[in-house]
């Protein structure tokens, strides 16, 4: 696959598991609370079935308000963040790893290559030991 390729939309002949089931993104309250709009997002792996991955940020987010996501992130339709925007519309049709932003100067959204997503830190414990697996 080419860089080209790579930086399309997925087509419903590309499109896999993780762009097709979900219909939520985590927004910023901010968002609504403030009317702000978004400037940043980005996709991840989804959560779960109804997760699409997408995170969505005004920009103005302290790293101290980032860090209580489950007061401060709400789940929210896509279709109804893209109504609220239509410039997005065609965005989330991206897959995961992809990053965009655009600043209060800028006409537009633009293609973000140097952000690290985060990835949540799942701890699992291996073994052979059955007798750990009896209740």
């Amino acid at each position: 696959m080419s860089l080209e390729d790579v930086d399309k939309p997925v087509t419903k002949d590309d499109e896999t598991a993780q762009t097709k089931n979900g219909f939520l993104a985590l927004v910023s309250k901010m968002v609504f609370d403030e009317q702000l709009p978004v400037r940043f997002m980005y996709k991840t792996v989804p959560a779960h079935l109804n997760d699409t991955g997408w995170r969505m940020y005004t920009g103005y987010e302290t790293p101290e308000y980032l860090e209580d996501e489950a007061v401060n992130m709400i789940a929210v339709p896509v279709e109804k963040i893209t109504s609220m925007d239509p410039s997005m519309v065609e965005l989330v049709e991206y897959n995961a790893g992809t990053v965009w932003e655009r600043t209060p100067e800028s006409e537009g959204w633009e293609r973000v290559y140097d952000f690290k997503i985060p990835a949540e830190n799942v701890e699992v414990n291996i073994t052979n030991d059955v007798e750990q697996f009896k209740h």
